[in-house]
């Protein structure tokens, strides 16, 4: 009933379901485990657009997407209409949707007038989507908030601006920049905005299990709903929500056979796309939402951070499994 393909312009998606972009997670690694389980579209971490204009290869790095399975978005930031447009160019020569985040509530990113400090300027929300949609090759898709406190709520005044100008998609997260991710997320703001657009509309924010999932698409009748922060060590949440969807039912917990399967193959991958130390040690964010219902958590997660070498961290992590 509510589980669809969903058309992004001219980009379908085999599901509805989508992983959020959040930096430091959506690696490669961890794009292409949930991609493995079933989200419907991923997503890149946030790139400065300022540095793509400068050719800076650590950014280019976090757009690297050499193995994934398609369709794949990349999302971009910042508020210079010139860097946003060279990135608009680059990005689209390989990424099948360009996203981008008018919602980082994150204070090193809204002190220069980027993310979320732009729901303050639906004029410049407007020109920036309109150069993007222009120089863009690919379907262009925005991410916003509520607004930026619960005095400026401007998601759906936004959302008809972005449409207008020529986005294909609008993400919403029900909250304000001031609230960050605290309070629960407003599912009124996320229905208005669905009721007040005709383009494709993703509801995001608390979307943690299949009652949680539902309360979004029932109460909010978006197209599509996205997982951020639930999906963090729980990448089989995708396979548990499509099958609650078709089949009307919830599947039991994931073994800790196929738990552990999993972690072994985000290891591998993280440290064939790092080297060794990088990706080991990068995993460690991970690792801790991967063993947090376990007993003793965080003893083990205590003896992660310790651990540098790839063979050493499995075979440790055989041992806490197996017991």
């Amino acid at each position: 009933m509510y589980i669809k393909p969903l058309n992004i312009g001219n980009v379908e998606l085999e599901n509805n379901i989508l992983l959020a972009p959040m930096a430091g997670i959506t690696d490669l690694p961890f794009r292409m485990i949930c991609k493995k389980y079933g989200a419907g579209l991923v997503c890149t971490e946030m790139a400065s657009s300022k540095a793509i204009f400068y050719n800076d290869e650590k950014t280019k790095k976090i757009l690297e997407i050499e193995g994934e399975k398609r369709p794949i978005q990349a999302q971009i930031f910042g508020s210079d209409i010139e860097s946003l447009k060279v990135a608009a160019e680059y990005v689209s020569k390989f990424a099948d949707i360009l996203d981008i985040n008018m919602g980082c509530p994150a204070p090193k990113v809204v002190k220069n007038g980027d993310g979320s400090k732009l729901l303050l300027d639906l004029k410049k929300i407007e020109e920036i989507v309109t150069e993007v949609v222009e120089i863009s090759s690919v379907p262009v898709s925005v991410k916003i908030r509520k607004g930026w406190n619960e005095e400026s709520v401007v998601a759906v005044e936004a959302a008809k601006i972005i449409e207008n100008a020529g986005a294909s998609m609008i993400t919403v997260h029900g909250r304000t920049r001031s609230e960050f991710f605290s309070g629960e997320v407003d599912l009124d703001i996320i229905k208005k905005v669905k009721e007040n657009v005709k383009i494709p509309v993703i509801g995001n924010g608390d979307v943690v299990d299949e009652d949680s999932a539902l309360r979004m698409f029932e109460y909010t009748g978006v197209d599509g709903i996205m997982c951020g922060r639930g999906a963090i060590g729980n990448p089989w949440i995708f396979k548990k929500l499509l099958h609650f969807f078709r089949y009307g039912e919830k599947l039991p917990e994931i073994s800790l056979e196929e738990k552990l399967k999993t972690i072994i193959e985000h290891i591998e991958l993280e440290v064939e796309h790092k080297g060794e130390i990088v990706g080991i040690q990068e995993l460690r964010k991970h690792m801790a939402y991967y063993v947090r219902n376990i007993n003793d958590a965080s003893k083990i997660r205590a003896k992660v951070n310790t651990i540098n070498e790839k063979e050493e961290l499995i075979n440790y992590l055989k041992e806490v499994f197996n017991s």
